[in-house]
């Protein structure tokens, strides 16, 4: 049985379209029903009639064609989405007539991790931050009203160091997880005596220890820098032919290639270290 109206008025009271003896516990029933209020049990679609081809949502909103609006759906007022596991999404957005297919005034907040493809403006911010210097920021910290700028020193390896002050010891003693961390055929020392000289010398190292020696069996007292290479990552291709930093020989580096577990230390793609001290 059908029936056409032109018009329905509801005043006060509902609207429920359900079977029999459903009554929607949020809107009440009897005299503590909420008036003015609606509820339809099963799919409901707005819109142009020929936007979806089957019932596989509750709602199905598509663009009405009486009037030509642009939006399917605007809210005033703040939306709460809570997924429950039917999709592989609790939320996903496609299409949009502009690059951004998601435009959000103002700031964004994720508690969880945030992943996304190496293209587009943010690929081409990555391609120029390769070729400029690295740099941090900082608030002055003893004139008010100032900054304070230091980039990051550059070179052909992937280094680290260690540093301090022997006194009255021949050794310098590395760092316990330095003999899994770097590869001792690249360390190399610089030494700085304190208050004369005293001729101090690398005698030889290994990976636990520097080995000093003094004109005359003096007693040590200097300061000390100690670099090396890691040898977790791959040593550096630094010339290479390519258009852009794409062209690295290691596909591990390029998240377009590799986007999940890229492996560094990849020994298809180890060359000789850069850095050779023994």
């Amino acid at each position: 049985m059908a029936f056409a109206f032109d018009e329905i008025f509801a005043y006060g009271g509902q609207l429920i379209v359900a079977a029999k003896k459903i009554v929607p516990k949020a809107l009440g029933v009897g005299e503590n029903k909420v008036d003015h209020t609606a509820y339809i049990q099963g799919n409901t679609q707005i819109g142009n009639d020929g936007d979806f081809s089957s019932a596989n949502a509750t709602l199905m909103v598509g663009r009405e064609s009486t009037i030509g609006t642009p939006s399917a759906i605007r809210t005033r007022g703040n939306v709460d989405i809570r997924g429950d596991g039917g999709t592989a999404n609790g939320l996903r957005v496609s299409g949009g007539s502009s690059i951004d297919t998601v435009h959000i005034v103002g700031d964004l907040f994720v508690s969880g991790s945030i992943d996304g493809g190496n293209k587009g403006r943010l690929a081409s911010r990555f391609g120029v931050a390769d070729s400029k210097p690295k740099p941090f920021d900082i608030k002055h910290p003893s004139k008010e009203g100032w900054r304070l700028r230091y980039a990051c020193i550059e070179g052909p390896e992937v280094g680290v160091y260690c540093r301090g002050r022997v006194r009255g010891e021949k050794i310098i003693k590395l760092p316990d997880y330095w003999k899994d961390l770097v590869d001792v055929e690249s360390i190399s020392v610089q030494l700085q005596p304190i208050g004369a000289h005293q001729d101090v010398i690398v005698k030889r190292w290994d990976e636990n220890f520097i080995y000093l020696q003094a004109q005359g069996g003096m007693p040590v007292n200097c300061f000390y820098h100690v670099y090396a290479a890691r040898k977790d990552v791959n040593p550096l291709y630094v010339e290479y032919e390519g258009e852009s930093w794409k062209d690295y020989p290691d596909p591990n580096f390029n998240p377009e290639i590799t986007p999940e577990n890229p492996n560094y230390n990849d020994p298809e793609y180890r060359t000789k270290r850069n850095t050779i001290t023994i």
